[in-house]
């Protein structure tokens, strides 16, 4: 399938590399040379991928980050981060902001391709995203939890949260798996796959981040959580009675 992907890289040469081979994939390309330029033609016409480099003038790409997932209309936009940072801290700064994925330079262009396809597949734009979603049930309940896989949101307690694409994937396999403790290399392999890059601490960040979301919009005591750790294995979403809220959808 055909996507709109932009490419915000301040080094002229990389960016006009990516878009080459983007192109040759099939896919439309806008190029943005500067933070502030990103946000611009990001808010006139939403693509399907955003290619993301951190270090760029006016706006760097941290901020850049930032602004979209506080931005109702692009919060959900895949962002594949580029960066000649290379440090765990890094790429956990990078997640926690929003990125989906994270590429250190130098890379290799089918590599990133890799990840581009890995990437709009993942977020419903490639080729068998409409086969999926039909053979897919589209609401997920699970305690106070409801994910709804078309439309693309999330609901506790009642009440809309606004999750990132990997904060989305996270809970959508938590509420389908819901009591049963997955481990933390079992979600990051259907987070993210194979990737060497990858570590077990970004589902912590998922994780962390979720929490805090939830939080804000849970009724009642604030110490307890739907989403339980379980020391030295991983992670469940409980689905206990006393944790039933109503649900948007009946």
């Amino acid at each position: 399938m055909r996507a709109h992907v932009m490419v915000a890289e301040d080094d002229a040469d990389q960016a006009e590399l990516v878009r080459r081979y983007l192109e040759h994939e099939g896919h439309e390309v806008t190029l943005a040379h500067d933070g502030r330029s990103a946000l611009d033609l990001l808010r006139g016409r939403r693509p399907d991928l955003l290619v993301l480099d951190v270090m760029m003038p006016r706006v760097d790409g941290l901020d850049v980050c930032r602004v979209i997932r506080a931005e109702p209309r692009l919060a959900h936009l895949p962002v594949l981060m580029l960066t000649a940072r290379s440090s765990e801290d890094d790429l956990l700064l990078g997640l926690d902001l929003g990125a989906d994925d994270y590429m250190t330079k130098p890379f290799s262009p089918r590599e990133l391709m890799a990840r581009v396809r890995s990437l709009l597949r993942r977020s419903d734009r490639g080729p068998d995203a409409a086969a999926d979603r039909e053979a897919r049930n589209a609401v997920l309940r699970a305690g106070p939890v409801t994910v709804d896989r078309v439309r693309h949101e999330v609901w506790a307690y009642g009440r809309v949260i606004r999750c990132t694409p990997g904060e989305f994937r996270l809970l959508d396999m938590l509420v389908e798996h819901a009591g049963q403790v997955l481990s933390r290399t079992q979600i990051l392999e259907r987070l993210h796959g194979s990737d060497p890059f990858i570590t077990l601490r970004t589902v912590d960040v998922h994780v962390m981040n979720l929490r805090r979301k939830i939080k804000d919009v849970r009724p009642g005591p604030q110490d307890v959580s739907p989403l339980v750790t379980v020391y030295g294995v991983g992670y469940k979403l409980t689905d206990t009675p006393h944790d039933q809220q109503a649900h948007p959808y009946g």
